[in-house]
């Protein structure tokens, strides 16, 4: 019984040991398989996507496109410009009226027939509007040259929504812009 009792002892120790052994070995292994499991569903996903893509698009190469604006090309758009308007003459709408002499050209689209007919064609109606626009300005508005790129802006706005059907200027250029106050 004695050797019976010390076979069992070491019984018990190899199994001891070998419980060590295993256990490290026995952790990793449910660890790894989870892991494997993981990356195998990430490519799995990624391939998915990527065939899902290619489905969508038509099986053809991902084309990007990117809009290019006029600010970033850092060349400004050609333009024709009407010459033909005469110097308009105004007061101003100051307590005492300053005189106004403005010469505008108007910028359009390079070789656009069409507008330049109808600029030429409503040649009257865009005098007369120009002289009632810089009548209502004030002197220290005409002046000043911070104002000049606003005033453009207006004066090619109401141009286009008030006077030109069909058609659209682009710009406008102050050839002359003189303001001559009374003392």
């Amino acid at each position: 019984m004695a050797d019976n009792d010390e076979m069992m002892g070491e019984d018990s120790l190899a199994e001891e040991a070998s419980s060590k052994k295993g256990g490290f070995a026995g952790a990793l292994l449910p660890m790894l398989k989870w892991i494997i499991i993981g990356v195998a569903v990430l490519i799995l996903i990624v391939v998915v996507v990527i065939v899902t893509m290619k489905i969508a698009n038509g099986n053809k190469a991902a084309a990007t496109t990117v809009a290019v604006s006029e600010e970033y090309t850092g060349q400004r758009e050609l333009l024709d410009w009407y010459t033909s308007l005469d110097v308009t003459q105004v007061f101003t709408a100051d307590d005492i009226p300053a005189t106004a002499r403005v010469h505008v050209y108007l910028g359009y689209k390079k070789d656009d027939k069409a507008t330049s007919t109808e600029i030429t064609q409503r040649q009257v109606e865009l005098r007369e509007f120009m002289r009632r626009y810089f009548s209502g300005k004030t002197a220290a508005e005409l002046k000043n040259i911070q104002n000049e790129d606003r005033l453009k802006i207006e004066l090619k706005n109401a141009i286009n929504d008030k006077i030109l059907s069909g058609s659209k200027i682009r710009d406008v250029a102050f050839v002359q812009k003189d303001v001559i106050e009374q003392n």
